[in-house]
Formats: structure tokens, sequence, C-alpha cells
């Protein structure tokens, strides 16, 4: 896919719940749906910062009612099927849904509690499921929907450091790709998003052996994709009927072809990865 901006991509009149809508992707997508036309539901736990994604969603030319901000914890399962209410009480319609809330890890795995395993699961798998479920029933009543999630090259290549995140995002695609089986006869779709190295927070976010955010940013995140070329990416994707939208400019891209032609070569080089680590490591 080639980039292009998303205001060639119309979503007018679509409704469009984006979790993890705060900052990163989530921010850029919702950014980007807004100039095309959608009218987008933005969630994640940091209210401030929803409202700022909101108002500058409307500076750039959104109607002010096109845009809500719905604060939601994705891992309080009771407050989903509120949140749920809320949104079809405001618009009437759910007609995609953006599971884009996570976390990252970064740290080896004798170095890792059990309890950051958990973590990863609950938030990246567990309450994507969840929410999911409560919004499937909304979209088989209205007669179609879009269902996606935002996984990541991680998803189907094992990285160092990266043990309970690859572990997360390798069920998540597993889930996603086995639900789109299942809801395809009901006319709802769903499409899986794969990026590689963006320009987020995700690095200084993700999680150390103790369960504690690194707070420091990845030089290979920091080097990766602009996040708004990426959300533009996404759309174009989504505009085109890809079910599984890889995105990203980097060499990481290049495992994805890589770990279906040569499985074996692809572990010898991650492994050269996880020893020029170690080696940094020492030095530092």
């Amino acid at each position: 896919m080639s980039a292009v901006n998303a205001k060639e991509h119309s979503f007018k009149d679509q409704v469009v719940w984006i979790t993890g809508a705060s900052s990163g992707i989530g921010e850029a997508l919702a950014k980007a749906f807004s100039h095309s036309g959608a009218s987008v539901v933005l969630s994640a736990r940091n209210t401030a910062e929803l409202n700022r994604v909101r108002e500058e969603c409307i500076a750039a030319g959104a109607a002010t009612g096109t845009v809500l901000v719905l604060p939601l914890d994705v891992l309080d399962y009771d407050a989903l099927p509120e949140a749920v209410n809320t949104v079809r009480n405001t618009f009437g319609r759910i007609d995609l849904l953006i599971n884009n809330a996570g976390t990252s890890q970064r740290s080896f795995c004798l170095e890792t509690e059990l309890q950051v395993y958990r973590t990863l699961f609950e938030l990246n798998v567990i309450a994507q499921i969840a929410l999911t479920k409560a919004v499937l029933p909304v979209m088989v009543e209205q007669g179609g929907g879009h269902v996606l999630v935002t996984a990541s090259v991680a998803g189907k290549v094992g990285a160092p450091l990266r043990t309970g995140y690859c572990a997360a995002k390798h069920a998540v695609m597993g889930f996603f790709d086995a639900l789109r089986t299942e809801v395809a006869y009901l006319g709802i779709k769903v499409t899986t998003i794969v990026p590689g190295f963006i320009r987020t927070n995700i690095g200084s976010n993700a999680l150390t052996g103790t369960g504690a955010p690194t707070g420091k940013a990845d030089e290979d995140i920091e080097g990766g994709m602009d996040v708004t070329e990426c959300a533009d990416l996404i759309l174009q994707g989504i505009a085109g009927g890809v079910e599984e939208i890889a995105v990203g400019s980097g060499p990481e891209m290049g495992l994805l072809e890589l770990k279906r032609q040569d499985p074996t070569g692809t572990f010898r080089l991650l492994e050269a990865m996880a020893d020029d680590v170690r080696s940094k490591r020492q030095i530092a």
C-alpha cells in the first residue's frame, strides 16, 4: 500500500469506536477517521488526553457533535455494557470497533515475573475479546459491522525481550482470524492490523520484568514510520477491503515474508538479535 491522505477515503456517516485513543496509533486513527467524515468515539483511561484529541479533531474541522469522549478502562468488564449503550444512545449504531488498547514488554523471560505475563494477556487479549463480545450483538442487530484489532509484527514472529507481548499478539491474531470465519455470514467484517515499528510511546510504556514501565524510548521505535502516515495507510487498507493490514517501513516488515519462506533462517536471525541485546547490556 502506498501512502495516501485519509481524506481520500470517505467514512461519512460511519460510527467508529476506538480504544487506546489518547495517544499513538489510536489518536492518529481518531484524527484520520474524523477528517474522513466519520463520527468518532474516543476511549482510554486518560480523560484529559482524550479531551485534547477531541479538541484537535474539532480544530481540524470535525463537527462538535461527531466526536464523543467516552473514558473507559477496558479491564473493567462490568463497565462495558454501559459504554456500549452510551455509544448507541449517542450515535444510534456502531459501524467500526477498533480494539487498539494494549501495552508491550521489554524483558527476557528469565527476568520476567509471572504477573507481568498475566497483565499482558489480560490487557492485550482478554480485554479485546470482552469488548468485541459486548459490541457484536449490536452489529448483528443492525445487520453488519466491522471489528478491527491492532496486532503487531510480534503477532507473527517471536522476538527477544517480548515473550509475553509476542504470545499475546499471536493469541490476538488467532482469535480474530477465527472470529472472521464465524461472523462473515452475518455481514460482519474482521480486520487485523499488523504494525511494525511506528513512532509512538509504546516503548517507554512497555513493561519491564517487574511490571514497571521502562520509561525510555526504543531506538527502533524512534526510527519507525510516522504515526500519521501509519493511520492513513490503515484507512486505505480498510477502504480497500484488506483483511490483514501490514503497515510499517523498516526491515522488521521483511520478517513477515521471511518467516513464511524460511522459518529456520528467521529463528537464527532473531537469536542473533537477542545476543546483540545481551552484549549491549553487558557493555552498559
